[in-house]
């Protein structure tokens, strides 16, 4: 038995996210039914981490264990043949048969990526947040030192997420400014279901306005997602690399 990693490019715009579900189609499932046509074996993909409806990602990373001779380097031509254009697999390599793509690894890094303009664009339509409101970028900046190192980020988590703690560490995070686009960088240890888009939405309020700066902190203490901003939307959201030791 073979233990084989692929680094995963896709547009999530078709999907209802990576998982596979019994009622809707998921990435998990296209990969694994490619697999399956190049290997003849029904396989079980182990990714780094689920992304919802919309998201995108430039780098997950699974996982699957086959007994097939293919060399590792020849399962990017060989899969890709077998996928859409939206998802492609960018690498392919033999790892030890004790790599697991979300136990191994050591953390993530996340790019969000905001329009903001009144003028729309079609192009990018899925793969930004449009905002017509004008965000002050400096009261972003101001804000974002809150948000680095060790909090319970409850009042950053969706609904419906079941986890034993909420304890997180956000590594780093930081804006760069391209015209009208606005795009946050955020690596951490391990992030709650939409706790990067809750941030972004708290800091689109922070940068139009509607909550203050100062307001961060008290807001990370309370442990009410009640107080934090909205949920920014999935298509301005790209997974962009998953770290291991």
């Amino acid at each position: 038995m073979r233990n084989i990693k692929l680094i995963i490019e896709y547009e999530g715009t078709a999907y209802s996210g990576f998982q596979s579900q019994n009622n809707a189609l998921g990435i998990q499932e296209v990969i694994e039914k490619a697999i399956e046509k190049v290997t003849g074996e029904s396989i079980k993909l182990i990714a780094s981490g689920r992304t919802d409806k919309g998201v995108h990602a430039l780098g997950q990373v699974v996982n699957f264990h086959t007994s097939s001779n293919i060399p590792a380097e020849n399962f990017i031509r060989a899969i890709n043949r077998k996928l859409p254009d939206d998802i492609k697999i960018k690498n392919s390599e033999e790892v030890d048969l004790n790599f697991h793509s979300r136990f191994s690894a050591s953390g993530k890094r996340y790019r969000y990526i905001i329009y903001n303009s009144r003028i729309e664009r079609p192009l990018y339509r899925n793969f930004s947040y449009h905002i017509i409101k004008k965000i002050d970028p400096n009261k972003i900046k101001k804000s974002i030192p809150y948000f680095i190192g060790t909090h319970d980020f409850n009042s950053f988590m969706g609904p419906k997420t079941k986890v034993k703690d909420t304890i997180r560490t956000i590594y780093s995070m930081e804006l760069e400014e391209n015209g009208d686009f606005l795009e946050i960088i955020v690596k951490g240890n391990n992030f709650l279901r939409h706790m990067i888009r809750i941030i972004v939405g708290t800091l689109i309020y922070v940068g139009i306005g509607r909550i203050k700066v100062e307001d961060i902190p008290s807001i990370i203490e309370a442990k009410d997602r009640r107080l934090a901003g909205v949920t920014a939307h999935p298509e301005g959201l790209f997974l962009e690399k998953v770290y291991y030791d």
